[in-house]
């Protein structure tokens, strides 16, 4: 009995495949998913980048195609996020490099970001311990009126003020 399918047997024999020549793929590429997973990125934001003009995709139709280049360029943007620089400073840097096809201005550039940045943090670190300090000092201070006795009804008008002032300083 034919049914022109292949028997059992040749259904559950390893299939033999003839060895094929090596086939030179290419540079590799990646769809916005791949890379919306490797980053832990939602495609938007990829897309996003891409209207902003830091990523360049080719296309094929409706599909976007992304090479090491657009993936070298979002490690690169994670990474000045990650500094704290801003979207127009990291574009600032892809320009001069495109501009010139040189990092050397791109590295002098970035060096100066670097700089500026760091300056700034510690300005910040300052101000964070400024009010640190603040804070315990205003911290003792309600504290030692906490513990205080019950202050005299005729003083309590006072001490409202001067908690009041404490406050604002």
């Amino acid at each position: 009995f034919r049914s022109g399918r292949a028997p059992m047997s040749a259904l559950n024999a390893p299939a033999r495949r003839a060895k094929l020549p090596a086939v030179d793929r290419g540079p590799p590429t990646y769809s916005i998913s791949d890379l919306a997973q490797e980053f832990a990125l939602t495609t938007r934001a990829i897309r996003f980048y891409e209207d902003e003009g830091r990523l360049a995709p080719r296309r094929h139709g409706q599909t976007r195609i992304y090479g090491e280049r657009e993936r070298t360029r979002i490690k690169l943007i994670l990474r000045g996020k990650r500094l704290g620089l801003a979207l127009s400073e990291i574009r600032e840097l892809f320009d001069i490099f495109a501009a010139t096809g040189n990092e050397k201005p791109q590295l002098a550039k970035f060096l100066q970001m670097l700089t500026d940045r760091r300056a700034m943090l510690h300005q910040q670190r300052e101000d964070i311990d400024a009010v640190l300090a603040e804070i315990a000092i205003l911290e003792r201070d309600c504290r030692r009126r906490l513990q205080q006795e019950s202050l005299p009804l005729a003083s309590s008008a006072a001490t409202t003020s001067s908690a009041s002032a404490g406050l604002a300083r």
